[in-house]
């Protein structure tokens, strides 16, 4: 049973490529956007910023969204009776993480094609499920994949990513310059952000690692560079990230009410997980145990930890100028399943619908440094657009029920029927 899942996703993605390829291929591979204009006919559309639509026309023009003309013409999708918003984005993915043949935690043993499969299958996954934008921190292994599917080889979402982290170790971890020499090897490799470890894991006891000055070396040298600092961090770790001038703090558990308004106060993104990651390691639990800190411990820490998280985000929630956004830290197991997290954020933390969907729209956008590309459904945006069947401020539940999906103006999702325009 183990093998045919794997086999089934690896199916999935095979398809979505031959799709891909078959239907929408120009010279080079790359999917091509319609070469006649576009128009989705809506009843109900989030602009990804808060702001509700009704009854309107969205004109795209090859990969961009040219304008919202409740007039435009051209090839159109009715999407009306469907929720539309922007394609999702999530801030925190292991995109190539994966169960291997026999149903475990694939490891660096593992050979290079079924690996690069496995990784194929996720990034089809998630973007089939809505997410047109990824950001990926900590495995070399995300560059090859993100570029495939930039130059049109793969179907997938937009993927950013940190490569290999920077792992603190303590005093261990060097002198200013060994830390500097780290970002700038990451820079010089290809990454679109530094990932930071500045604690332990959760299932090691989540100690600090870096020193304030250590976290302000890497953030300062890192913004030097042009380039985004995404910080895993608990506790004390929380608050000496956002003084380092770090862009984003992942996780935060044991930060005090104290330490959410420091981060509000200085614009520090944060980015707490509500459940699915950990709830995705629990209902796992055979397919990771054994495997370094996946152990009995690690595993009886997560199962405490989870209402720890919860209740760390609804302190969240109540922060006020907070920027919470959208990520889920989606590993093997819940890579397609990324949009259980606003159910877990909504129904189990309180946070308000609307707010949750732009946590995954603009505010996330922000956060990875696109707020004038992705993230919205306005004039000069990339044409990421996503339809679900059902409202999610009715029915956070409809997050689940994707029925159309575009990315750069290219239909990559499509169970409504595309017709003439009258």
């Amino acid at each position: 049973m183990k093998r045919l899942v794997l086999l089934c996703s690896l199916a999935g993605a095979a398809a979505g490529l031959a799709w891909v390829l078959g239907a929408n291929a120009r010279a080079g591979g790359r999917p091509a956007p319609s070469p006649a204009p576009i128009v989705l006919r809506t009843s109900l559309l989030f602009d990804g910023r808060g702001k509700i639509l009704r009854d309107t026309r969205v004109a795209i023009e090859g990969e961009k969204i040219s304008r919202l003309d409740t007039k435009a013409g051209g090839q159109t999708y009715d999407l009306r009776g469907l929720t539309v918003l922007p394609g999702w984005i999530d801030t925190h993915v292991h995109i190539t993480w994966h169960f291997g043949a026999d149903g475990r935690l694939a490891g660096d043993d593992e050979p290079r094609d079924a690996a690069a499969y496995a990784a194929a299958a996720n990034a089809w996954l998630t973007l089939e499920a809505g997410f047109t934008t990824v950001q990926s921190v900590g495995s070399p292994a995300d560059k090859a994949l993100r570029d495939a599917i930039a130059r049109g080889a793969l179907p997938g979402p937009r993927i950013l990513t940190s490569l290999e982290p920077v792992v603190g170790r303590g005093e261990a971890t060097g002198t200013p310059d060994a830390l500097r020499a780290l970002v700038k090897q990451r820079a010089e490799q290809g990454a679109d952000v530094i990932k930071i470890f500045a604690s332990k894991s959760i299932r090691e006891g989540a100690g600090q690692t870096l020193s304030q000055e250590q976290l302000a070396t890497l953030c300062g040298e890192a913004k030097l560079r042009g380039l985004r600092t995404v910080v895993h961090a608990y506790g004390p770790a929380v608050r000496a990230a956002s003084l380092a001038g770090c862009t984003q703090v992942e996780h935060g558990v044991y930060a005090s009410e104290d330490d959410l308004k420091l981060l509000a106060g200085r614009g520090t993104f944060f980015d707490p997980q509500a459940g699915l990651v950990i709830q995705n390691y629990l209902d796992n639990k055979p397919r990771f145990l054994g495997i370094g800190n996946y152990n009995e411990e690690g595993f009886a820490i997560m199962a405490k930890i989870l209402p720890e998280d919860q209740a760390l985000f609804r302190k969240a929630v109540a922060t006020k100028g907070l920027k919470l956004v959208f990520g889920t830290d989606a590993v093997a197991g819940a890579h397609g399943r990324n949009a259980e997290e606003f159910l877990f954020r909504v129904k189990d933390c309180g946070q308000d619908a609307m707010a949750a969907m732009v946590s995954a729209n603009a505010l996330a956008a922000e956060a990875v440094g696109m707020a004038d590309k992705i993230g919205a459904i306005a004039p000069g945006f990339e044409a990421d657009i996503i339809a679900l069947d059902g409202n999610p401020l009715e029915d956070i539940a409809a997050v689940r029920r994707v029925v159309f999906v575009m990315k750069g103006g290219v239909v990559y999702v499509n169970r409504v029927r595309a017709r003439d325009a009258h």
